[in-house]
């Protein structure tokens, strides 16, 4: 009787875990995407319920991959390149070979209250970047943006005399928290991070030039047989509401 009891008890609790389990869904988030996906999933969140059950997790492209690629239960990766979330496709972890939503762009800037001159100008922006003791960008070898900003400093020629003044962050979001907070007083940083309220105060921007690095193409993948708030979250990033805040963030939409 007492073993019955046990049993029964341990399959109401299997199950109970079960369903706690699919109602509780994580969604990992490249960091340039942060200030546009917050007000994206508010929306979404408010037209669908069961956002509530949605965790959000922000980092570089590469660890998120990595943390999937080793079991992290993440159902939808929204990267901030293609190359990421292909190589999760290729390993079999995906449910198809998503499609990309967005393309980012750079942008130079510079710490507000350090009276650095910010111009458009190729001439000025070499000579800011030739005075500068510290250059922020993101680790390239985990985030996408720091590779475009890499390529673009070796586009310009001034990879190899500035590279030693370089500081790596582990994604874009903290390059940029390095210069609005004055760690560094120039850095190369995601024009959607670059045009944010959050730090429309602590910094002055410029778009760069998007022919001196290769295209930042964003895709996104849903993990194998995701949960349907996942889908539903997927589906809505492609509508026309996300759409619009994507290009009032500075990303161009598909």
């Amino acid at each position: 009787m007492i073993k019955s009891i046990f049993v029964l008890g341990f399959v109401a609790w299997s199950c109970l875990s079960s369903v706690s389990y699919a109602q509780s869904v994580t969604v990992a988030v490249a960091s340039n995407l942060k200030p546009a996906f917050e007000e994206i999933f508010k929306g979404f969140s408010q037209s669908n319920p069961q956002g509530k059950n949605i965790r959000v997790v922000y980092g570089s492209s590469g660890n998120l991959s990595s943390q999937m690629k080793h079991g992290a239960p993440y159902e939808l990766f929204i990267s901030a390149d293609e190359a990421y979330p292909l190589r999760l496709v290729e390993a079999g972890l995906t449910r198809d070979r998503g499609v990309v939503y967005a393309s980012g762009h750079l942008a130079l800037i510079t710490n507000a209250s350090a009276g650095l001159r910010l111009s458009s100008d190729p001439d000025s922006i070499q000579s800011l970047l030739r005075a500068a003791k510290k250059i922020a960008i993101a680790n390239p070898d985990l985030a996408p943006y720091g590779k475009a900003s890499v390529q673009y400093l070796q586009a310009i020629g001034l990879w190899d005399e500035l590279q030693s003044r370089v500081i790596f962050a582990e994604n874009i979001s903290i390059a940029a928290v390095y210069v609005s907070t004055g760690a560094a007083k120039v850095g190369i940083t995601a024009l959607s991070l670059a045009k944010s309220s959050e730090l429309s105060q602590q910094i002055q921007y410029i778009a760069l030039p998007d022919n001196l690095y290769a295209p930042i193409k964003q895709r996104m993948v849903l993990k194998r047989d995701p949960a349907p708030i996942a889908i539903a979250l997927y589906d809505y990033l492609q509508g026309p509401v996300a759409k619009q805040i994507l290009r009032n963030n500075g990303y161009t939409v598909p």
